[in-house]
C-alpha cells in the first residue's frame, strides 16, 4: 500500500508540473501598460529598466553595475529588497535605460566614457572593465520584473535564452576567441578586447480584452548585444567593433546606445510569460527521463526493503514469543540485548543538540518546499525562497529547544542550562562564523554579495532575539514532560558485545548507509549546484519536493534496515549509529561538490575557491543534521515498536 500511494503522488507531481504554465503566480500582480497621453492610474506608459549585480561562472565574487563604470541613472533610486536578495547579493537599482510604451527608438545614445591612459584612475577602471571581459562577467537586466533575455542558437537547433549577457569579450594572443567572441567573425584582432556598448531591445507586448483590463502587459524582453565604434558622422550604429587594446596610451571614448522597438503577441499570455526562458535552460529536456528513472527505481527499492524487513520481523517476534521456555534459552539475536538496547549514549548532551537543530531545519525544509510548490517562492518573486527559508529558522527555535530537551533528560542528562544554550548557539554559531569570514573576502575584494553591517546586525537581532528566546521557551516544556518511558528496562551492568564481523563494525555500516539515500538526490543536486554556482534559474521545486519525500523513506529505511542488523549481532550501541549511519550522505554530497568544482565550473582565482568551498561546509553541516535526524528518528521508533511487541521476563 505504500507503494501504492508514493506512485499515486508521483503521478499528481507529474500532473502538477505539466500544468505549471497555467499556473498564477500568487503575490504578484500584472501591471499594465498604454500609450503617451493615455495614461491612467491603472496604466501607465513609462518603463523603466532596472539593473542586477554583475556575475560570471569563472568566479564566485558578484560586483555592482556602478564598479564596472558603466552608463548611470541621474536620479539611481534602488527599489526595497527582502533580505534574501541581500543574501544572494542582489542589488537592483535604476538605470538610464528608458523607454516610452510602444515608441520605437534607434540607436539612441545613453552616455560616452572618457579614459585617459595616462591617469591612474582612469587606468584603474580601464583594467576592471577588461578584467570583467576576461572573466566573462554578465550583465542582469530587469524589465517589468521579467529578465531581459539574450535568445541564442544552440545544438540540434535548440534556441537557449539567458537571463543575461556579456559585458565584452577577449581574443587571446593565440587568436583564440573567448566565450561571447565567437558571436561576431568581425572580432578577430589577436590580444584585443571587445566591449558591448550597443543593445538592440525588443520588447513584446499582449493587447488586453477591454473587457476585463485596458492596455497592455508585456510578456517578453529579448535584447541582442553588439560592439559598434560609435562617431559624430555614424547616426545607425553601425560599423566596425569597438576595440580596446590590452595595452592603451591614447585616450579612449566608449559610447553606450539602444534601440528598441515593441511588437505584438497574442500567443503569450501574461501569467505564462516565463514559460520561454524556463523551457529553454540547459539539460533540462535531457534530464527529465533520468530524474524520472532514478525515482522509480528508488520507489521500487524502498518497497523491496520495507517488505523484506516487516517479513523477517514478523518471523522473529513469532519465534521468540513462543511458550516454550527451552527454546527461550537457546535463542539469540536482537531480543538477547534488550536490557541494554536503551542504556544512555555517550556524549548524550552534543547528540540531543544536534537532533534539537536537525528537527528544526527539518520543518524548515518541508515548509519551504511546500510553498515554493505552491508558487508562492517562484523564480519571479526574487530572493522569497531565502528570506522564507531564514524567518521560518527563526520562528522554529521552539521545536529544537523542545525535542533536545525532551531527550536530554531522557538519556538521563541534568545539565539543562548547557543543552539549552548549545541547542540555541552551537550549529546557528558554526554556520554564522563560517558566513562571517566568508563575508570578510567579499567585503575585501569589494563585491555585491557582501552582507552590509546593518543586514549583519539584523540577523544577530533575529537570532537572539526571537530564535534563542523561543529555543527557551521550547526547551522549558520539554523538561517540564515526564521522561519518554521505554518498553523494557535497562540492566544495572552492561552486556558484553561479542565479536563483529566486518559487515557489522560501526565504519562500514555508516558508510554503506549513506549510498542509497544520496543515490536519489544526486541528480536533483546537479541543477542545485547549477542554479547556484552557474546562475541557472531553478524552478521544478514539484520535482524537489518529491525527491524530498523519498529522501525521508530511503533514510529511514536504510537506517532501519542497518540498525536491525546491527541488533541482531548484539551490538546494542545503536543511538549514534543510526544519525551518522544517514547523516554519512552529506559527506557524500560534499565529494559530490568537489567533483562538480573540478569537472564542471572554471572558476579562477584563490578567493573564489576559498568561498565555494566555505559555502559548501555550511551546505554539508545542514544537510548532515537534517538527514542524520530523520534517520535516528525513524531508527527510535522502529526499536521502541519491536521491543514493545515481544515477551520479556
Amino acid at each position: 500500500m505504500k507503494l501504492l500511494k508514493l506512485c499515486c503522488a508521483l503521478l499528481c507531481s507529474l500532473v502538477a508540473v505539466s500544468a505549471v504554465s497555467a499556473f498564477y503566480l500568487p503575490g504578484l500582480a500584472p501591471v499594465n501598460f498604454c500609450d503617451e497621453g493615455k495614461t491612467t492610474s491603472d496604466c501607465q506608459n513609462e518603463i523603466q529598466l532596472f539593473v542586477n549585480r554583475l556575475d560570471s561562472v569563472e568566479s564566485v565574487l558578484p560586483y555592482e553595475y556602478d564598479v564596472f563604470d558603466f552608463c548611470k541613472d541621474a536620479e539611481e533610486k534602488r527599489p526595497s529588497e527582502n533580505l534574501g536578495q541581500v543574501l544572494f547579493g542582489e542589488r537592483i537599482e535604476t538605470s538610464p535605460y528608458k523607454f516610452t510604451f510602444r515608441k520605437d527608438e534607434s540607436c539612441h545614445r545613453v552616455c560616452t566614457k572618457v579614459y585617459d591612459t595616462s591617469k591612474q584612475e582612469d587606468n584603474v577602471k580601464l583594467d576592471f572593465l577588461k578584467r570583467g571581459m576576461e572573466l566573462n562577467y554578465q550583465h542582469h537586466w530587469i524589465v517589468d520584473n521579467m529578465p531581459v533575455t539574450w535568445c541564442y542558437d544552440v545544438e540540434d537547433g535548440q534556441k537557449y535564452c539567458n537571463p543575461g549577457f556579456p559585458i565584452g569579450c577577449l581574443v587571446t594572443l593565440d587568436g583564440k576567441p573567448k566565450d561571447a567572441c565567437v558571436i561576431s567573425s568581425e572580432f578577430n584582432k589577436k590580444n584585443t578586447y571587445y566591449i558591448f556598448n550597443h543593445v538592440d531591445i525588443t520588447i513584446t507586448y499582449h493587447s488586453g480584452d477591454k473587457e476585463s483590463w485596458s492596455g497592455a502587459r508585456l510578456v517578453a524582453a529579448r535584447l541582442e548585444p553588439k560592439s559598434v565604434k560609435h562617431s559624430d558622422e555614424n547616426s545607425l550604429c553601425e560599423g566596425p567593433p569597438m576595440e580596446i587594446p590590452v595595452e592603451s596610451s591614447n585616450k579612449l571614448k566608449v559610447t553606450y546606445s539602444y534601440s528598441v522597438k515593441f511588437e505584438s503577441t497574442d500567443k503569450i499570455k501574461w501569467a505564462s510569460r516565463w514559460d520561454y526562458i524556463l523551457v529553454s535552460m540547459p539539460h533540462t529536456n535531457i534530464q527529465w527521463f533520468s530524474i524520472m528513472n532514478s525515482l522509480v527505481i528508488v520507489l521500487f527499492l524502498s518497497g523491496m526493503v520495507a517488505m523484506i524487513l516487516l517479513r523477517t520481523l514478523h518471523r522473529d517476534i513469532a519465534k521468540y514469543n513462543q511458550v516454550d521456555q527451552e527454546d527461550a534459552q537457546e535463542e539469540s539475536g536482537w531480543k538477547q540485548v534488550h536490557g541494554d538496547v536503551f542504556r544512555p549514549p555517550r556524549m548524550g548532551m552534543l547528540l540531543s543538540v544536534f537532533l534539537g537543530q536537525g528537527t528544526q531545519i527539518f520543518i524548515m525544509t518541508f515548509i519551504t518546499l511546500f510553498l515554493a510548490c505552491l508558487g508562492f517562492l517562484s523564480p519571479a518573486n526574487r530572493g522569497a525562497l531565502m528570506t522564507c527559508a531564514v524567518v521560518l529558522w527563526v520562528l522554529l527555535g521552539t521545536p529544537a529547544g523542545y525535542v533536545s530537551a525532551r531527550l536530554y533528560k531522557s538519556f538521563g542528562g541534568e545539565k539543562w542550562k548547557t543543552n539549552v544554550l548549545l541547542t540555541a548557539l552551537l550549529c546557528p554559531g558554526i554556520v554564522f562564523a563560517d558566513f562571517f569570514l566568508m563575508n570578510l573576502i567579499l567585503w575585501a575584494k569589494g563585491s555585491s554579495a557582501s552582507i552590509p553591517f546593518g543586514t549583519l546586525v539584523a540577523i544577530l537581532a533575529l537570532w537572539f532575539g526571537i530564535s534563542v528566546p523561543l529555543t527557551f521557551v521550547g526547551a522549558y516544556f520539554g523538561f517540564k514532560k515526564t521522561v519518554i518511558e521505554q518498553p523494557v528496562r535497562t540492566n544495572q551492568i552492561p552486556r558484553q558485545i561479542p565479536e563483529q564481523s566486518f559487515f557489522t563494525k560501526p565504519l562500514p555500516g555508516i558508510i554503506m548507509g549513506g549510498i542509497l539515500p544520496f543515490g536519489c538526490i544526486f541528480i536533483q543536486l546537479f541543477f542545485i549546484l547549477n542554479s547556484i554556482w552557474s546562475h541557472q534559474m531553478y524552478y521544478m521545486f514539484g520535482f524537489l519536493f518529491l525527491v524530498f519525500i523519498i529522501l525521508l523513506i530511503t533514510c529511514s529505511e536504510a537506517t532501519i534496515l542497518l540498525c536491525y542488523f546491527h541488533l541482531c549481532a548484539e551490538d546494542y550501541h545503536w543511538w549514534w549509529r543510526s544519525f551518522l549511519t544517514s547523516g554519512f550522505t552529506a559527506v557524500y554530497l560534499f565529494v559530490y561538490a568537489v567533483h562538480y568544482f573540478f569537472s564542471k565550473l572554471q572558476i579562477q582565482g584563490a578567493a573564489s575557491t576559498i568561498l565555494y568551498f566555505g559555502y559548501t561546509l555550511i551546505m554539508v553541516l545542514i544537510f548532515f543534521l537534517f538527514t542524520g535526524t530523520i534517520g535516528f528518528f525513524a531508527c527510535f521508533w522502529f526499536v521502541n515498536k519491536i521491543y514493545s511487541v515481544v515477551k520479556v521476563d
